[in-house]
């Protein structure tokens, strides 16, 4: 009857450790996440199915990246901001 009395602390251990796999065994040091903002390009014309030739025609718009997007498949350049 004793072991009944520990199953609810034992279960909200592990449900702890699913939860949060990374922070209890980190040193608590994190690293800047940079943000990714995205606009529609604006030199990309018609309707958008290769993200290589999104990403070209963002790179002449300045952008790092582009990728298609969405049921209108519309070419969005990407940069880090």
């Amino acid at each position: 009857m004793a072991e009944l009395r520990f199953f609810p602390a034992i279960f909200l251990v592990l449900l702890l450790l699913v939860a949060f796999p990374g922070d209890i065994t980190d040193t608590g040091l994190k690293l800047a996440e940079a943000r990714i903002c995205r606009s529609l390009s604006h030199r990309f014309r018609g309707l958008c199915f290769s993200n290589t030739n999104c990403r070209n025609s963002c790179f002449l718009e300045h952008f790092s990246g582009g990728y298609c997007q969405g049921f209108r498949h519309r070419c969005f350049c990407t940069k880090q901001c």
